[in-house]
């Protein structure tokens, strides 16, 4: 090849790289997503898998229906590497759109990232999906009109948590008494659960102690030696990453049982369980999305995508496992929220402003779920103004050596209990930035009108 063509290719090369992988040049009726992915580093196996049934269920849409309404969905990646800074950079590149189609919400999958572009959002009226994940006081929608920890808040999941302990001691009442440890992830996810875990030890009498692991977790010899000496009725692992296979490790070296421990949303799949091998048997961790490929959704991705050459992911055995089954169900909600836009403000690509409108007004009921292939895979789920969690039920799974088997019907989080606390922060949030609190029953006579 003569040097001028390998520098110009080279050049197109590195351009490419710059600019993520496109999925298709807009062409005037596209709706855009800005994907702030990682695919490398100690979280990679997350992002690989998360993204990949994102763009895979996006490729479903297109290739099966033409899009939405004929509006064909587009995308493009930026690599954050689980980077705040890269992050935030990756936002700002992407938020206006691409080639004329309109941004329809940013999913970061990263509390740090999320928490860096939360204020930015509001100002640029995009909304910012944290499903699962996020701050927890961003459910409540009148202080944070754009943000959406849909399905699953933090302190949803930590209290569901609680109540199955509660379930196996034969009632709450029973907890009086008992130890948890909790061993978090230090990050801003991990601490985000550290005062309600405080609260429900208060409320329940069980003796609390919660151990941080420092970032990215490889080494938690300490901290086992602790739980070791304490000898705690259960652990709830919050980590991420490489932390999860090092725990479980760590927990069989010091005699502690596998089936002692609940890991939370984060640390719930088979690239956390496969990994530790025998250490891993009878772990025990929430789920809010089953893994495995018999949902119809599912086989219409491996029929239309997979069998077609098209799908994303590198390792094609991942397909239907844990991250990437998230993966689906986030793009359930993205596209779930468009159509519901596009209903009130037209069968066209929609500004963020539109489409948050869309994400308030998400009803999913056991028929929906059968329209959409999804039942036993996403949960119902009702969002409102004042409301962007939605759901805040979990199911439990056991890894079995092999793979994970539900152990549990739904399990409530205590959203009762949550709401005042949530409000209180979300409240404080807005006196500190000077936020004007949505009046939500105005807000809904006006959508009753139609206007």
């Amino acid at each position: 090849m003569p040097s001028i063509l390998r520098r110009a290719t080279r050049a197109v090369a590195a351009a490419a790289l710059l600019a993520g992988a496109v999925s298709s040049p807009a062409q005037g009726r596209e709706q855009y997503f800005p994907l702030q992915s990682y695919r490398v580093g100690p979280y990679a196996a997350g992002g690989t898998g998360f993204f990949g049934g994102f763009i895979d269920y996006l490729q479903l849409v297109n290739l099966r229906d033409g899009g939405v309404n004929q509006v064909k969905l587009t995308w493009s990646e930026c690599e954050t590497e689980y980077v705040v800074e890269k992050g935030v950079e990756c936002y700002e590149r992407l938020k206006k759109g691409h080639n004329g189609a309109p941004a329809a919400a940013t999913n970061p999958l990263s509390v740090g990232i999320a928490y860096a572009t939360l204020d930015r959002s509001a100002a640029d009226k995009l909304p910012l999906v944290t499903i699962n994940h996020g701050r927890t006081d961003s459910t409540d929608g009148r202080v944070f009109p754009y943000v959406f920890p849909l399905q699953l808040n933090p302190y949803s999941e930590v209290s569901a948590i609680v109540n199955y302990i509660g379930q196996q001691a034969g009632g709450l009442e029973r907890l009086k008494g008992r130890k948890i440890i909790t061993l978090y992830h230090g990050s801003p996810y991990g601490k985000e659960t550290i005062p309600v875990l405080e609260l429900l030890s208060q409320k329940y009498g069980f003796a609390l102690q919660q151990i941080e692991v420092p970032h990215p977790g490889n080494e938690q010899q300490s901290q086992w030696l602790t739980i070791r000496r304490e000898k705690p009725d259960w652990v709830i692992l919050r980590g991420w990453g490489v932390m999860n296979p090092v725990a479980l490790k760590n927990a069989q070296k010091v005699g502690f049982p596998a089936s002692r421990i609940i890991g939370n949303i984060w640390s719930n799949s088979e690239d956390d369980a496969a990994p530790a091998g025998e250490a891993a048997k009878g772990y025990l961790a929430i789920t809010t999305h089953p893994s495995g490929t018999g949902f119809p959704v599912l086989q219409d991705i491996k029929k239309y995508v997979v069998d077609a050459g098209k799908g994303n992911l590198a390792d094609p055995k991942r397909f239907g496992n844990v991250y990437y089954n998230l993966g689906v169900v986030n793009g359930i909600l993205n596209v779930e929220a468009l159509r519901v836009a596009q209903a009130r403000f037209g069968k066209r690509p929609l500004t963020g402003e539109e489409v948050r409108w869309g994400f308030e007004n998400i009803r999913i009921d056991d028929a929906r779920l059968k329209e959409l292939g999804a039942t036993g895979l996403v949960q119902k789920l009702r969002l409102s103004c004042s409301d962007h969690e939605g759901g805040g039920a979990v199911r439990f799974q056991q890894w079995d050596g092999q793979q994970w088997k539900l152990v549990s019907d739904w399990v409530q989080a205590d959203r009762a209990l949550l709401r005042p606390i949530i409000e209180r922060s979300s409240l404080q949030y807005a006196r500190e930035k000077g936020v004007a609190v949505r009046d939500c029953t105005q807000e809904g006579s006006a959508v009753a009108a139609g206007k």
